[in-house]
């Protein structure tokens, strides 16, 4: 058996404002293995955005360890973060994130670009993406011509594009209304399920935590959960 998409073993992120410390995350230890649909749920201030920014790299712990596909986040430098992110990592943001100058194509491309993949590979690996997710014929228009669930949708093709190891998507849901969302859980279910995509999600979004498969709850910084169940399919 090969490594976890995710391990963490007794992380802490402790804050320090002014005279008070402010323990985001407690000791969290999880694994994660590759073809899993997490969500981590909890109310504001209970550390979900925090934890996924240091499985992301983006910060680091004040202890503990992080491993992503069996590499050690901890010691990394910058730069060998940054390396990490670009290829095992993808990132769905709830302001979506996209560049306004480039087309949802070029929005979409832009991971592979960035590793160097020459542009008809590129494009190839797009265009089949974009047909998966409802998207085709949409590639050439700009973010500001698209609707947010169109936006959102190109923002998850951007996270998935380079096959990475994990998806960590932060309350991808919260700008949408119900039907978008709908539509943006199907897709991700269906990447889930037919490409084997590996999703870590944080939310307060009660349809995302029906629809998932381990429901982890996070109170205080602190898992005080974590259990396995049978999502509900919308109809």
């Amino acid at each position: 058996m090969g490594n976890p998409a995710l391990r963490t073993e007794a992380v802490w992120k402790v804050f320090h404002q002014e005279a008070e410390e402010v323990r985001a995350v407690r000791g969290v230890t999880l694994t994660i293995q590759h073809g899993e649909f997490v969500v981590l749920a909890g109310p504001s201030g209970s550390g979900k955005t925090t934890l996924l920014n240091l499985i992301g790299g983006l910060t680091r712990p004040t202890d503990g360890r992080v491993w992503v596909d069996g590499l050690e986040l901890t010691r990394m430098s910058s730069r060998e973060l940054a390396r990490i992110r670009l290829e095992k990592l993808g990132f769905i943001f709830q302001s979506y994130n996209l560049l306004p100058v480039l087309s949802a194509l070029e929005n979409a491309e832009f991971p592979l670009l960035l590793r160097g993949l020459e542009r008809g590979r590129r494009e190839r690996r797009v265009r089949e993406l974009f047909q998966r997710t409802g998207l085709a014929g949409l590639e050439h228009r700009r973010p500001g011509k698209l609707s947010g669930g169109q936006q959102q949708r190109v923002a998850v093709i951007r996270a998935v594009v380079g096959e990475p190891a994990l998806v960590l998507a932060d309350e991808p849901t919260a700008n949408l209304d119900s039907a978008a969302s709908d539509i943006l859980l199907t897709v991700m279910e269906e990447l889930n399920r037919d490409l084997g995509t590996t999703f870590l999600f944080a939310t307060h979004d009660s349809r995302l935590m029906e629809r998932s498969r381990r429901l982890i709850h996070l109170v205080d910084g602190q898992i005080v959960s974590d259990q396995w169940q049978e999502p509900r399919r919308e109809l």
